[in-house]
């Protein structure tokens, strides 16, 4: 079955269907050794390659999987860090022919939900700032914060890379001189959470990420694990950026052989011949 050439690329997590269309315009694709054409559709037995780079046939029809992390504080969200600390990367399942696409990151001191998946369309939407994606977190701070500061944070202010607010801000308790706030973004800008509470002259102490589009960490799940989400699930991520979710990829067929009369012959499971000769419970050739 042929794909629409695009479609694999971002499947495989190479880019999104608009950035792939870009490169095949600027010639950085080939098909069998042939500049790729827009509108093309490729089969998996055709060999594609990106800057000359191959890509992985098993690209197509290959259903695509998602997981949620839970981030600890000290982790970050790059494939290696030249200082040596520890990455988001280092504790998810193995995969063959494909990779792990971190949707949307975290710092260094926060924690929280983080998504993977291997279908590079889903996170580029995901991630696009045009769908404005809610990112939901549980912030506590260090200070005394009144109603004006409050209104001042829901109704915007000016940060140094342009203006920024929460879209609501729920009061979730606590104790003393520390308060825990549930705060929602649109965005994802560099450590927009805290940037935002220092404009009004308040100090976070900690940070956690617990909520990404439909998808909410679920309660009691430590940090370090994950979890792979199910179908419907998956699902709803699709369809909260306008995609259709991915069908389950089709079995192949085995052809049965046709015999010399030309009548086809239904396979059937043999049994070996130490297994035929065993009685039931007994040693080879022992009957009962």
């Amino acid at each position: 079955m042929s794909e629409k050439l695009q479609k694999v690329l971002a499947r495989a997590g190479l880019g999104s269907r608009r950035q792939i269309e870009r490169w095949i315009e600027e010639g950085r694709i080939t098909v069998d050794g042939q500049p790729a054409t827009l509108g093309a559709r490729v089969t998996s037995d055709q060999a594609l390659r990106v800057d000359g780079r191959s890509v992985s046939t098993r690209s197509f029809q290959t259903k695509p999987r998602l997981l949620i992390y839970h981030k600890p504080v000290g982790e970050v969200c790059t494939r290696s860090d030249p200082q040596g600390r520890p990455t988001v990367f280092e504790k998810l399942p193995k995969l063959r022919g494909a990779r792990w696409i971190n949707i949307g990151r975290l710092d260094f001191n926060t924690s929280g939900l983080l998504l993977f998946t291997t279908d590079g369309e889903l996170a580029n939407s995901l991630t696009h700032p045009s769908h404005e994606i809610e990112r939901e977190y549980a912030v506590r701070v260090l200070g005394k914060v009144n109603d004006e500061m409050l209104a001042r944070l829901k109704k915007g202010v000016m940060l140094e890379d342009g203006p920024a607010h929460f879209v609501s801000i729920v009061d979730a308790g606590g104790a003393g001189a520390n308060h825990w706030y549930h705060v929602v973004l649109k965005e994802g800008r560099n450590r927009e959470v805290r940037r935002l509470w220092e404009a009004v002259g308040i100090k976070v102490s900690r940070l956690m990420r617990i909520r990404f589009g439909p998808v909410q960490l679920p309660s009691h799940f430590h940090t370090g694990r994950t979890v792979e989400l199910d179908e419907d699930a998956s699902a709803a991520l699709y369809e909260h950026v306008g995609l259709k979710p991915p069908s389950p990829p089709k079995k192949k067929l085995v052809e049965a052989k046709r015999p010399r009369s030309g009548k086809v012959q239904k396979r059937r499971h043999a049994e070996t011949p130490r297994a035929k000769s065993r009685g039931r419970g007994g040693r080879p050739g022992q009957q009962r």
